[in-house]
């Protein structure tokens, strides 16, 4: 049988998409690139936002029609699905199955059940770490692969229900990563990226290792060359992990630390637990040990009760800073989560005119940095042909920057020294040394 996964949010769900691909083509499922030739349609759901959650029943909509033509088993998998539950059968009932994200290593009982007619739903107790323990095999000619060290969150920042769909944070032992590292090595990765909803937190208070003493044992694995990790939160970056981008060779130089707003009256109401100064700190620390770091961060603006003034703290923030780039959202009502009961709502037109102002910044910013790299020369991992002309090849420095060249195809899959020619506003335009 053939199976099409659509996947929306971040790289947790992308690697949980992962996960269900590889328990599907070992069991002898084919994957297809589009659901209309596919058996089995999985859609792996993000309700963080309430864009992707849109997309979510917009697609699902259009799915329906090839239940209805072809009687396509179809499920639907992740945060929507944990959040809704038995209810989403209810708004959903052509669907065949529904699992959260601490379900999804059930997902071949899924497709048995629903082939036998039976509708199946798995909304395991969050405490559940099951699929942290699932390691898919790197795609063919993959040079660069996520490693899941934890999963939930325990923070419960205001506007977030991620602790409700995904759980409390549940680490996984040191020396499991370490071998699924080692394994991927063994099979040609380069760089592993390191996911968590909160990876600072990892281990927290338990008799294994700490996140920085788990860096530098991956630091020693042979045949990695590059480590990234995702996300970090501000207020659990310690000073151990701040020095590891000072001594450990294999960490790149790039960190993505969310700081949501400017405005310590807002990051109160958020629940972040920090304060503007002490996040700008850190930030000096991080270009204290590491002065040639990326740092790269979620923002939301629109939060209710975000003033004019706490805007212009948010506005600020970004020119003193100067990220190499930032994720930026208005605001979003989302069920269950303690903003959603607050006061003080920010009009929408009055959200959406923040954020492009605050974007419109943010790209001046990113073009300003990106330009000034232009004749300098990194090591760029190079990762295929580019997207825009199949002449051309791409790749990444360490700081995460995409870089476009031409190249020979023998060089997919290896590190090479680029010069940067040209620093367009999300990209730069390189020749090989």
């Amino acid at each position: 049988m053939r199976f099409y996964i659509e996947t929306f949010g971040c790289q947790m769900n992308e690697h949980d998409s992962e996960k269900m691909s590889h328990l599907l083509r070992i069991n002898g499922f084919t994957p297809v690139q589009e659901a209309r030739d596919a058996d089995i349609v999985i859609v792996n759901t993000c309700s963080v936002r309430e864009k992707a959650e849109q997309k979510f029943y917009s697609l699902i909509g259009r799915l329906k029609k090839l239940k209805d033509k072809k009687g396509t088993i179809i499920g639907v998998t992740g945060c929507i699905a944990q959040q809704e539950k038995e209810m989403l059968k209810e708004r959903l009932p052509f669907i065949d199955f529904a699992m959260g994200p601490s379900g999804i290593h059930t997902v071949m009982d899924a497709i048995t059940r629903s082939r036998e007619g039976s509708f199946f739903y798995d909304f395991s107790d969050n405490g559940c770490v099951a699929p942290l323990f699932l390691s898919p095999e790197p795609a063919q000619d993959s040079i660069k692969a996520y490693v899941t060290i934890m999963k939930g969150c325990n923070n419960f920042c205001s506007y977030c229900i991620v602790p409700y769909v995904r759980g409390r944070e549940a680490s996984r032992d040191s020396h499991d990563i370490l071998e699924e590292i080692k394994g991927l090595a063994e099979k040609g990765i380069k760089e592993v990226i390191l996911l968590g909803q909160n990876v600072n937190s990892y281990n927290k208070g338990k008799n294994d290792l700490s996140f920085p003493a788990l860096l530098e044992k991956i630091n020693s694995v042979d045949g990695i060359e590059r480590i990234r990790f995702v996300t970090s939160h501000p207020k659990d970056l310690s000073h151990e992990l701040i020095e590891c981008f000072g001594r450990l060779d294999k960490l790149c130089e790039q960190i993505h630390l969310p700081f949501q707003s400017g405005s310590d009256k807002i990051l109160k109401l958020m629940n972040r637990g920090y304060s503007i100064s002490e996040y700008v700190e850190k930030i000096d620390k991080l270009r204290r040990v590491q002065s040639d770091i990326a740092i790269t961060a979620d923002c939301i603006v629109g939060f209710p009760g975000e003033d004019e003034e706490a805007f212009r703290d948010t506005i600020e923030l970004v020119k003193k800073v100067e990220f190499d780039g930032i994720f930026s959202f208005a605001y979003s009502k989302r069920k269950n989560t303690k903003a959603a009961t607050l006061d003080n709502e920010v009009p929408r037109d009055v959200a959406l005119k923040r954020l492009g102002y605050l974007q419109a910044i943010q790209k001046g910013i990113t073009l300003k940095k990106n330009q000034a790299t232009e004749g300098r020369v990194f090591d760029v991992l190079v990762e295929g042909r580019s997207k825009n002309s199949q002449d051309e090849l791409t790749g990444r420095t360490r700081h995460n920057r995409i870089v476009n060249f031409k190249g020979d195809t023998d060089m997919i899959g290896r590190i090479v020294q680029v010069k940067v020619i040209k620093g367009y506003a999300n990209s730069l335009k390189g020749e090989v040394l």
